[in-house]
């Protein structure tokens, strides 16, 4: 594990993006303590108080994974993501909203964003398919901010639940081990999935959603091998959602 500190950055995912990474040692963590320009899902602009949050973005290299598989890696740093949390003993819930956001009760505390660049080599000797070379996985988390611009959505951080600020350096190191443990658990085979699905905002429950720019009332049942969205309206029609058909009405 290695950890670059950056002070400041327009993105940590788009200074990664500039790299020769085929330089970058695995596991490789760029960590910002500001970033001027943050991306978040959808294009949209991820919101971190210089200093005060964790902004990173860590250099994977799993070629053992196929690119049809490549959400393992959402679900395996979402995971990390609950099990760090997990440590802090929380007041509320953990849950995960598909595909990466990560929510304590009904408040953000953090979101990822995983890139994958795909290369063609031989995993069986009878058949070639595209693998990954390097994924690049962007991560924002609050931790010891209070107040946040009025745009944000239902935020909170590691401050405002925990009542006490926290050291950055302590809680990227300890976030970075989680990960590490499960992205080695999936290099193994680790079936997360069940895990994953448990932890699902909103699974097993009707909810109000936009599918398509039509409101809709769904359950969600599950999430397919290709890491989209399986719901069933409440008419009884069965719902394959990927990441920009969906919005959540009910949060």
């Amino acid at each position: 594990m290695k950890i670059e500190r950056l002070d400041s950055v327009e993105s940590t995912n788009k200074y990664c993006e500039a790299l020769n990474l085929t330089e970058v040692e695995d596991f490789t963590c760029y960590w910002a303590l500001e970033q001027t320009a943050g991306i978040g899902q959808r294009g949209n602009h991820w919101h971190s108080a210089p200093g005060e949050n964790l902004t990173f973005s860590l250099i994977l290299k799993p070629t053992w994974l196929p690119a049809e598989r490549q959400f393992k890696l959402t679900q395996a740093i979402s995971l990390a993501t609950t099990d760090f949390l997990a440590t802090y003993h929380l007041p509320h819930t953990t849950h995960i909203k598909w595909p990466n956001d990560i929510y304590v009760g009904n408040r953000k505390i953090c979101g990822t964003l995983t890139t994958a660049r795909l290369s063609t080599q031989a995993i069986k000797q009878s058949s070639n398919q595209a693998i990954i070379s390097t994924a690049i996985c962007g991560i924002g988390l609050n931790v010891n901010e209070t107040l946040f611009p009025d745009w944000v959505p239902n935020p909170t951080s590691l401050r405002l639940l925990t009542g006490k600020s926290h050291d950055l350096g302590e809680a990227l190191r300890a976030l970075l081990q989680c990960i590490e443990r499960r992205y080695l658990a999936l290099r193994d085979g680790a079936d997360i999935e069940a895990e994953y699905l448990g932890l699902l905002l909103g699974r097993g429950e009707a909810k109000r959603y936009t599918h398509l720019g039509q409101p809709v009332t769904a359950t969600i049942t599950g999430v397919d091998e290709y890491g989209r969205l399986l719901l069933t309206a409440e008419n009884g029609s069965q719902l394959c959602c990927n990441m920009k058909e969906l919005s959540y009405s009910w949060l």
